[in-house]
């Protein structure tokens, strides 16, 4: 009986033993799955709370392209090139830029490119006088400005769009010395918080 009692209480110990093992897998288990339920919730919130921001951001900076716009003194600095295929190329921003400082404005292209160009940084660069600048709103709230710009040997068309509820731009330049249109993206800001690099104007 004594042997029978022994077996006993250790079939007792063994099965509480494996009971206590599986409350303790089950009870780690649920943490993990409470944590990793935590963390989704606060990854969402924190992907809202930066969309927030970045939203307040964008606003600001488009109210200041407006102003700019406003008071007539305005740069594009683009950094991609469109073309009509739909592919784009990457340029620097500090030598392909749309300036307007009232009545003059700088339209400048410049293309890492093996050969003398006529501004001496791989491309273009008009020096005018604006004439016939306009600026309207459409209903999605985008700003379109159209001009021309009118140098000494050759003038251009100029259409810029800047996105509703942001300072991202696009302006298309058609030269009058043939119809092909060049496409640009960037950032339109004022000319005072522009770091453009500007080569020989013609």
């Amino acid at each position: 009986q004594l042997d029978e009692r022994k077996m006993t209480m250790k079939r007792i110990i063994l099965m509480l033993g494996l009971i206590l093992a599986l409350g303790a897998t089950g009870a780690m288990a649920q943490t993990a799955n409470t944590q990793e339920a935590v963390t989704k919730e606060q990854r969402r919130m924190l992907k809202q709370e930066r969309k927030a921001i970045q939203a307040q951001i964008d606003s600001m900076l488009a109210a200041e392209a407006w102003q700019a716009i406003a008071d007539t003194s305005f740069t594009l600095e683009a950094d991609q090139v469109a073309f009509k295929d739909g592919s784009i190329a990457y340029v620097n921003s500090n030598t392909n830029f749309v300036s307007v400082n009232h009545d003059n404005a700088v339209v400048q292209v410049a293309f890492n490119v093996p050969f003398p160009t006529p501004n001496g940084i791989g491309g273009v660069t008009l020096l005018g006088k604006v004439q016939n600048m306009r600026v309207t709103t459409d209903k999605k709230g985008s700003v379109n400005i159209r001009m021309n710009v009118v140098g000494i040997g050759i003038s251009a068309q100029v259409f810029i769009n800047m996105f509703a509820g942001t300072n991202r731009a696009s302006v298309d330049i058609i030269p009058n010395f043939n119809s092909r249109r060049l496409t640009l993206r960037g950032i339109l800001m004022p000319s005072k918080k522009s770091s453009v690099y500007q080569g020989w104007g013609i």
